[in-house]
């Protein structure tokens, strides 16, 4: 069983093995016509559970081959101009070459004496993000897992920087359209089911500024804590922006803890046209980005940011065996020192590659292609008649639903917008994703994909309603 380790001995071994497997790849990427193939659980499940782990097949080949039936053949492939669903992007290739090197040499991003190298990276792709946004030269960060753990890095940060040791009194404002991350982590905090306070947002989406400041004097006035405030940089659903200057100025009067969260948008500190709608974000004590959505890189690749690098000693634990104290006295830099997770993948190559080829305007420019894309396939819905589109993309999402003419029931309606998108993905002929819109059923674009084009869009709407017309001509109901 040693001829399966990698080491000197094995090297040509490996050579052989990982170039079959990027050959099959690149065929299936290369020959792959949808993104979907259509395959059921139920028609998938019985082939994977067929599959005796107890009984290997001795030979990466005869594994590569049976990994095409239970995986390669069937997987949702997000390089596809026509996979319009949720927040996955296509990967550029600088970063798929890290992904294959940090996988081999398997450094654990813990401890100097396990990254060496990779450690220095890491913290200077923090510092050059920081930088990106303003934030100061005293900021810090740590990469994480997604914008679910950096998020709730932040808010435990600002829990412990609130100035209180009763959690009951603490309060969380957000708005409406925020990520239920920031009730998941709530919940993980010890917070009580009221700590979190949804503020509206306004016709475009965004959070309404005026109310928050209604809601954080009434905190002050109830004798709470406004521990936190979360603007959005790019909400799942919308890709809105809240207003981030008058979310700092609150923030700041009311003694608040300022965390963007730009998973989706931090796409724009790259952007060489619209770099200006981060306006403010400098200002935040924290910030999450997810270079796994608008930077092109595989998953997962994310960071927190902090103004202040020293809030960060919130996360810090010592162990003998890893991180002693005499360690800081030594100034050896140990990034488990700053993160909630202890092993921890060399994630951050993959940028560091992605930045080194292509440069930081080469990222802009795609995430710049994919929000022009959006605007023109915004005017493209909202001039046709069969559709009716929620609001103007600030960034590369767009929420619309099919509204036939002959049929004025909503509930009918929702179920025929509902069914379509069912019926596309079974079809494998395109993937777009769902929502609901004050209870009302909704399809979503998220355009991540710089080689979608608006002739693609309009073949999938025109899909949509097709499948969208066959459902009420077989259920109409007229209201």
């Amino acid at each position: 069983m040693r001829s399966h380790l990698l080491n000197d001995t094995t090297a040509e071994s490996y050579r052989r093995s990982v170039t079959e497997g990027v050959e099959r790849v690149a065929r299936k990427l290369a020959t792959t016509s949808g993104p979907f193939t259509g395959v059921t659980p139920a028609e998938l499940a019985p082939v994977i559970d067929a599959v005796d782990l107890d009984r290997p097949l001795g030979d990466a080949s005869a594994a590569l081959d049976e990994l095409e039936d239970v995986y390669l053949r069937d997987a949702v492939y997000f390089h596809h101009p026509r996979y319009l669903g949720h927040l996955n992007c296509p990967v550029v290739i600088p970063a798929v070459l890290g992904e294959a090197v940090l996988s081999a040499v398997n450094s654990s991003l813990d401890t100097w004496d396990q990254s060496a190298g990779g450690t220095l990276i890491e913290r200077k792709l923090i510092d050059w993000t920081a930088a990106r946004i303003g934030l100061g030269p005293l900021a810090d960060g740590v990469f994480t897992s997604g914008g679910t753990q950096s998020n709730l890095q932040a808010l435990l940060l600002a829990r412990q920087e609130a100035g209180t040791t009763d959690l009951s009194k603490l309060r969380i404002f957000s708005s409406e359209c925020s990520h239920f991350s920031v009730q998941k982590s709530a919940t993980l905090l010890g917070l009580g089911p009221d700590a979190v306070v949804s503020v509206p947002v306004d016709r475009n989406k965004r959070m309404q500024s005026v109310v928050l400041a209604a809601e954080l004097e009434t905190c002050r006035a109830e004798g709470l804590v406004p521990m936190a405030i979360v603007a959005t940089a790019g909400t799942t659903d919308f890709g809105s922006i809240d207003p981030l200057p008058e979310i700092a100025a609150l923030a700041e009067e009311y003694g608040a803890w300022m965390h963007v969260d730009a998973a989706y948008g931090c796409g724009l500190l790259a952007s060489l046209k619209r770099r200006h709608l981060l306006d403010g974000i400098e200002r935040a004590d924290s910030v999450t980005v997810d270079y796994h959505k608008s930077f092109f890189q595989p998953v997962s690749s994310s960071a927190v940011l902090v103004r202040d690098g020293a809030t960060l000693r919130h996360a810090t634990y010592h162990a003998d065996y890893l991180n002693p104290r005499r360690t800081l006295a030594e100034q050896i830099p140990n990034q488990v020192d700053k993160s909630l997770q202890t092993t921890r993948r060399f994630d951050a190559l993959k940028l560091w590659m992605t930045l080194r080829v292509m440069g930081a305007d080469g990222v802009g420019e795609l995430f710049d292609e994919v929000c022009d894309l959006a605007a023109a396939g915004h005017d493209l819905i909202a001039a046709d008649p069969r559709y009716d589109v929620v609001v103007e993309p600030q960034l590369s999402t767009l929420v619309y639903r099919y509204v036939p003419e002959a049929v004025t029931s909503p509930a009918e309606i929702d179920r025929a917008n509902l069914y379509a998108r069912k019926a596309l993905f079974a079809s494998g002929e395109a993937v777009v994703a769902g929502t609901k819109v004050d209870g009302r059923q909704y399809l979503k674009f998220t355009l991540l994909n710089p080689e979608t084009t608006v002739s693609d869009i309009a073949a999938v709407l025109d899909l949509i309603a097709g499948h969208a017309e066959q459902y009420l001509g077989e259920n109409l109901v007229h209201a």
